[in-house]
This record gives C-alpha cells, structure tokens and sequence, in this order.
C-alpha cells in the first residue's frame, strides 16, 4: 500500500465569513419555523380546547399522517399465525 503525506487545508478570511453568512442564514431560517410551529401549536390547541372532539395527542397526530391503527387479535393464534394448539 503505497502512503502519501498528509493534504494541508489552508482557512482563509473569504472561507470563514462564507461559512459564518450560511450558519446565521440556516439559524435565522430555523429560527422562523419554530416561530411557526408555535404559532401553529397555539391555533391547534386552541382549536382542540374549543372542539366538541377531545382526542388523545396519539389520536391527533395519527389522524394528521393518515395512519389508522387495525386492533390486535389476542390469544396464542396471533402469536404463531394459522397454527392451532
């Protein structure tokens, strides 16, 4: 296996004010969607507080993503599948 020397980075002043422009866009940018989401959180408790349905948060959240949670069967059978003791 043939080796080389180490690759030397140089940082320069243009490489650091770069990076420093993109963090503080990324923190401004995530700084507005929690602003949102608690926005968003304040309307939908708010909406939950005045409805006539009072859900679980486990009910709510499967109703946002669509999901529809089918009952277990109970009992040995749904443990081995068809089979029968």
């Amino acid at each position: 296996m043939l080796r080389r020397k180490p690759t030397r980075l140089e940082l320069k002043l243009d490489d650091i004010e770069e990076f420093d422009s993109i963090r503080k866009d990324l923190e401004s940018r995530k700084k507005q969607r929690e602003d949102a989401e608690v926005a968003a959180a304040g309307e939908e408790t708010a909406a939950i507080a005045l409805g006539a349905d009072h859900k679980s948060r486990e009910q709510i959240i499967n109703d946002r993503i669509g999901y529809k949670p089918q009952p277990k069967a109970g009992g040995r059978a749904a443990h081995f599948g068809t089979f029968e003791f």
